[in-house]
């Protein structure tokens, strides 16, 4: 038997309600190209960590009326708070690490412009790689998408991540890493440049912010390479991979 359809659902009132409307592009998707009928049991996600099974009850011209048989708090949210700090990528490439990032159970994105960065964010560009978090949330069978933000200043998006308990900072020219990745716990921050990577100034700025230096071996990885290859350390360390 297959996995029910799952749907993020922001009119969710239950238990004083138990109907709640899938609309928008979660209406779209599930009509038009999952063919989502009346009958079909869903799962709606409040985005907050709830998950409600439900039956679909009716198809309207612009929603999906779903009646709500049971909550239950979702089970494959990460336990530890991990934060990614992500400078702006060139074409497609943030939305790759926004979409592994969520895989990996991040928790907050932050995409930042930087002296080297090259690639640049408007509204349109943030509100897609909230959709990718949706959609690679669902993928992977979390309850709520990452939170994401942009900051136009590197400084702004270190401050950010200011009440993390172990702030890590993956630079290229750094000789050896000044802190143990294996001794984390709590909550983490990683830092990981554009293309371009980063300045001594910017490095010496998050330094006096408490970040540490992160290297990720011999070789110089690829931004979006080198984002990935961090949070899966964290995760696994951190236990989210066990």
């Amino acid at each position: 038997m297959s996995t029910p359809r799952r749907f993020f659902c922001e009119n969710i009132d239950f238990p004083s309600s138990t109907e709640a409307e899938i609309t928008g592009e979660e209406f779209s998707h599930a009509k038009t190209v999952l063919r989502v009928a009346a009958g079909d049991e869903v799962v709606l996600l409040d985005g907050k960590g709830g998950e409600y099974t439900a039956i679909i009850a009716e198809v309207r011209k612009n929603s999906l009326l779903a009646h709500i048989i049971r909550a239950e708090a979702g089970s494959r949210e990460p336990t530890s708070r991990i934060c990614l700090l992500c400078g702006a990528l060139k074409g497609d490439k943030t939305e790759l690490v926004v979409q592994k990032a969520t895989e990996l159970g991040v928790s907050e994105i932050a995409v930042f412009s930087s002296r080297y960065c090259s690639a640049y964010m408007n509204a349109n560009k943030l509100d897609r790689l909230k959709k990718v978090a949706r959609e690679a949330a669902k993928q992977c069978l979390r309850s709520r998408a990452p939170e994401i933000t942009y900051f136009d200043a590197l400084d702004d998006a270190l401050d950010y991540a200011k009440d993390c308990k172990h702030k890590l900072f993956a630079c290229e020219f750094a000789s050896a890493s000044d802190e143990d990745p294996s001794k984390i716990e709590g909550s983490v921050a990683i830092v990981v440049g554009s293309e371009g990577g980063f300045s001594e100034e910017e490095f010496e700025s998050a330094k006096r912010r408490g970040f540490k230096g992160l290297t990720l071996g011999k070789r110089i990885l690829r931004a979006e390479t080198a984002a990935i290859a961090a949070l899966s350390i964290a995760a696994f360390f951190l236990g989210e991979l066990k």
